[in-house]
């Protein structure tokens, strides 16, 4: 029965309003609010001053694919930045079943990554007016500064190149 829950919820979330991709380079990321896996509420950017941070948004549950492949490029190059997965999910269906969706997560988890997925529901229509939600299974790629300006942006998928630019980034702050 939950699972019919969490699929029904995904479902509805999909069918929110599309917004076009852009590319956000070099504006500030929105003030949001999110819970991690271990439901501490984490406010974006600003809980993560001081410290360069990698954000990979998705926006649906075929997102995860794309945002492991991107892990695993990034622990493979030995690339340092601090990494949050951002599941994000508009509408107020799925916020009502919260709970369920987040559960669902923490089943395929492993608990000591649970403080780096950051589930946004409240303010999910707000990220995804900003960064585009065409081809949400991409997911978005955010670097931010220590300010929260977002320095470098991603929406195509996995890819090397994408990869390499993200690690030219961060060597060109530091």
């Amino acid at each position: 029965m939950k699972i019919i829950i969490v699929i029904f919820s995904l479902l509805i979330s999909a069918c929110g309003t599309v917004y076009p991709n852009k590319d956000i380079t070099g504006q500030a990321f929105p003030i949001v609010e999110g819970q991690s896996l271990e439901e501490k509420s984490v406010i974006i950017p600003s809980d993560f001053s001081g410290d360069m941070t990698l954000l990979l948004i998705g926006y649906k549950q075929n997102s995860q694919f794309d945002i492991d492949r991107w892990l695993i490029g990034l622990d493979m190059t030995k690339t340092r930045v601090n990494v949050y997965e951002i599941p994000t999910i508009q509408g107020l269906v799925p916020q009502m079943f919260s709970t369920v969706i987040d559960n669902g997560m923490r089943a395929g988890i492993p608990k000591p990554m649970w403080k780096g997925v950051i589930t946004v529901y409240g303010d999910g229509e707000r990220v995804q007016a900003l960064t585009g939600n065409e081809n949400a299974a991409n997911t978005r790629v955010v670097l931010l500064n220590e300010k929260g300006k977002i320095l470098y942006f991603y929406d195509q998928g996995v890819s090397v190149a994408a990869l390499n630019e993200v690690r030219a980034v961060l060597a060109n702050h530091r």
